[in-house]
């Protein structure tokens, strides 16, 4: 960066239009300084048959201009050193870029509880409208890359936290296509492993703290916001079902195929973090959702202190509802059995808002769906409106091999409740 050398020009700037304005205005700063230079100054005019304070004012203005000229070219040439390592674009865009940055950062404070592709959809959105983002993520996946990390190494599961931290990033797209790549049956012993997985599970032996481990991948990706695990403690999610029976295991709950009356967490009495609780009583907006209803949102709530935060929660409390219905979870659901089940777990009265998504899916798409056991949620606003919860619909759909929310459209939306 060349640090040193435009720090020495800085102070050499400094010290010529002081020592000019000395000469200007008389002692101020430095007057030993001065007294030395208007002795020699003086000598000089009277070799010239001159004035001394003239020659002294001449001088001095001179000196000032040259003090200021040597003064911006070092904090010009400073700032651009320190342009060149922070910001990777061209220099002509760097005023924009920190325009965007301070206008991210006044942004609002916004609580986002989930886990799963829903939540790192909706991040994707908000990170464009602010910076002062807090996803909070269940820890109770037993599935996949993260389950099989989570047996072998003892670690918590980092699947859902780490796709939300590649949401939030705001950093070159390498990078991510790193964090999400899974590895083939070309590398026995990994396939199926997501490298990202294996980075934060890496990053948590390192730190002896899988909370570190997580703050400290989230700076290699330059994260906008803050990505938080619900708690810090080994959990087991645990579905209960209408017939009586119970099945332990997030991934285990959708396949027994039967209606869920409730889940819970062993053991009930795990604590979230701090930074979580904190989050929650300083947010503008809470926003639970979207995700799977109980095997991604509803588990964070399972937390009680993070249950108490959202119920004392001073600002709006947004329920987002899923756009399909899931398999095997919330078959046949409409938008209020979404809304009885957080209920039933977080307490009536809690959620202020559920948003509902309200634009047609292409008959393919649906006919899609359909091979899969799954359907547009079904809005029934009067069953909704009788819980006290405000309906607000719009038009949230985007398509590509799933129907998603559209991140920025959704995320634009909710920020208005805050205004």
């Amino acid at each position: 960066m060349r640090f040193k050398r435009w720090i020495i020009l800085i102070v050499l700037g400094t010290w010529v239009g002081v020592t000019g304005l000395e000469l200007v205005i008389g002692p101020v700063f430095f007057t030993p300084l001065w007294s030395q230079v208007y002795r020699v100054w003086s000598q000089i005019a009277v070799w010239l048959d001159m004035a001394s304070v003239t020659i002294s004012r001449s001088s001095g203005i001179l000196m000032i201009l040259i003090g200021l000229f040597i003064l911006a070219y070092g904090i010009r040439q400073l700032l651009r050193s320190v342009v060149e390592v922070l910001f990777k674009g061209d220099d002509s865009q760097f005023l924009d870029y920190y325009l965007t940055q301070l206008r991210l950062r006044r942004g609002p404070r916004v609580v986002v509880i989930g886990g799963g592709t829903g939540l790192s959809t909706i991040l994707r959105g908000l990170k464009e409208y602010t910076s002062n983002i807090t996803a909070i993520v269940t820890v109770a996946d037993n599935g996949g890359s993260s389950g099989r990390l989570r047996e072998e190494l003892g670690t918590l599961p980092p699947g859902d936290i780490r796709s939300c931290i590649v949401a939030l990033a705001d950093t070159e797209p390498l990078m991510k296509k790193l964090f999400q790549h899974r590895f083939g049956p070309e590398f026995p012993g990994l396939e199926g492993h997501s490298f990202g997985n294996i980075f934060i599970a890496t990053m948590s032996e390192i730190t002896g703290d899988f909370e570190a481990a997580v703050r400290e991948s989230s700076k290699v990706l330059a994260v906008r916001g803050r990505v938080l695990p619900s708690t810090l403690e080994e959990v087991t999610l645990v579905g209960h079902f209408s017939d009586g029976s119970i099945v332990e295991g997030e991934a285990q709950i959708p396949k027994a195929g039967k209606a869920i009356s409730r889940v819970e967490l062993r053991p009930s009495n795990v604590r979230p973090t701090h930074e979580a609780i904190s989050a929650l009583q300083e947010a503008d907006l809470i926003v639970l959702g979207p995700g799977s209803l109980y095997t991604s949102v509803i588990p964070n709530i399972l937390v009680s202190e993070l249950r108490r935060g959202v119920i004392l929660a001073k600002c709006p409390v947004v329920y987002v509802c899923n756009i399909m219905t899931q398999p095997g979870e919330t078959d046949n659901y409409t938008v209020s059995d979404h809304l009885k089940a957080l209920a039933d777990h977080l307490g009536k009265g809690v959620v202020d808002y559920v948003v509902a998504n309200e634009s047609e899916i292409p008959p393919e798409v649906l006919a899609k769906y359909e091979g899969e056991q799954a359907k547009p949620v079904v809005l029934d606003r009067e069953a909704v409106e009788a819980m006290g919860v405000k309906v607000l619909t719009g038009n949230f759909v985007t398509i590509a091999e799933h129907v998603r929310h559209s991140p920025l459209e959704l995320a634009g939306f909710l920020l208005n409740l805050i205004q």
